[in-house]
């Protein structure tokens, strides 16, 4: 009967990670999707030895893979914020110092044709 129990649950364990794998393949994953994936995982995993220890070995990969994709989306969700305002402040930066240089270059235009050099 733990057989049973056990081979389901690697069953359930494989085709749920070839679910994961086949419907990321579109492109590369966003941290978000990352922040998920690893959550579910682990959740998965921590959640099916919890479920093992009181019998119910699937139901606890379950529940435990559920809470696990939660929590690891809200994580991902919020670095990926992260990095996008960290994105947006590096375009400022490099704005800024292209207007920087341009006026630096104008400012030195002007001194030559001044003859201030």
């Amino acid at each position: 009967m733990k057989r049973i129990q056990i081979r389901n649950t690697l069953t359930a364990v494989s085709l749920i990670g070839a679910l994961f794998i086949t419907g990321c393949a579109g492109g590369p994953l966003t941290t978000r999707e990352k922040g998920a994936g690893i959550g579910a995982l682990g959740g998965a995993a921590v959640g099916g030895i919890v479920g093992s220890a009181v019998g119910h070995p699937g139901a606890g990969a379950a529940i435990g893979g559920g809470l696990g994709l939660g929590a690891g989306a809200l994580v991902g969700d919020q670095l990926q914020g992260q990095d996008n305002r960290n994105y947006q402040q590096d375009d400022e930066i490099r704005r800024n110092q292209a207007e920087i240089d341009r006026q630096r270059r104008e400012l030195e235009r002007l001194r030559r044709e001044r003859g201030e050099y």
